[in-house]
């Protein structure tokens, strides 16, 4: 059943899990870092695109705590893309008035990309326009651990534990929960991506490597989205 409007609604906060891009390599008979690089190129234009569309918060999961298993010479270069993206785009961030928040174990980082990251937060904290949360070294059941952690510190007895004190102790407590989830390349799985902030966001996939990607298929998931009926276990 589609939503009893008939004004298009933009989702609040959009997470996207970007995925396919050693496969969009393989099918070109390129090298897998050649994928990744395509790949920044495609974050770049969905950032514009989302900008442009008035979303409020876009999480892109970058690299996750799994991903540290690939081959090292891998891992390294996408390093150096996250590295590339912070420096490269921060003019564009400045000029758009985006600011940049990051999601995950920022302490299991290279020191220099963490000293990017946290450079790029302070110089866009007090920006108005679209946050960009960069999930990164991010895992849904890491931050779990580590927001019971926070919210325990010397405490014994949990037994009064909620929800609310969970939430709160997560690495952005102030950031809505995620209304829509895209994940591309035509998998159908959540690869530990905003576990507890996911619950229930409509999800959406797409058979497209993230590479291909542009502002029109942002739009389509978008366009997806405004047809389905939210009602959170709830009847309407």
């Amino acid at each position: 059943m589609g939503k009893e409007q008939d004004v298009p609604v933009t989702p609040r906060h959009v997470g996207i899990i970007m995925d396919g891009n050693g496969r969009w390599a393989k099918q070109r008979t390129m090298i897998r870092t050649q994928g990744h690089l395509e790949g920044l190129k495609a974050a770049k234009r969905i950032v514009k695109a989302a900008s442009d569309m008035r979303i409020k918060f876009l999480t892109l999961y970058a690299f996750s705590t799994e991903n540290w298993k690939r081959a090292a010479d891998e891992v390294g270069f996408i390093m150096g893309l996250v590295q590339q993206y912070l420096r490269g785009e921060l003019e564009f961030y400045r000029e758009n008035h985006i600011r940049l928040r990051h999601a995950g174990n920022i302490e299991g980082l290279p020191p220099e990309i963490a000293k990017d990251i946290n450079g790029a937060i302070a110089d866009t904290k007090n920006f108005d326009g679209m946050q960009v949360i960069l999930a990164l070294n991010y895992g849904g059941r890491d931050e779990l651990v580590r927001a019971i952690r926070r919210f325990a510190g010397g405490k014994k007895d949990l037994s009064g534990i909620t929800e609310s004190d969970i939430a709160s102790c997560l690495d952005n407590p102030d950031v809505p929960d995620p209304d829509l989830i895209i994940r591309s390349a035509g998998e159908f799985r959540m690869s530990n991506f905003l576990l507890w902030e996911g619950a229930y966001a409509e999800m959406f996939v797409s058979e497209k490597f993230w590479p291909d990607w542009t502002g029109d298929d942002l739009a389509q998931a978008i366009g997806a989205y405004n047809n389905r009926d939210r009602r959170f276990g709830g009847i309407k």
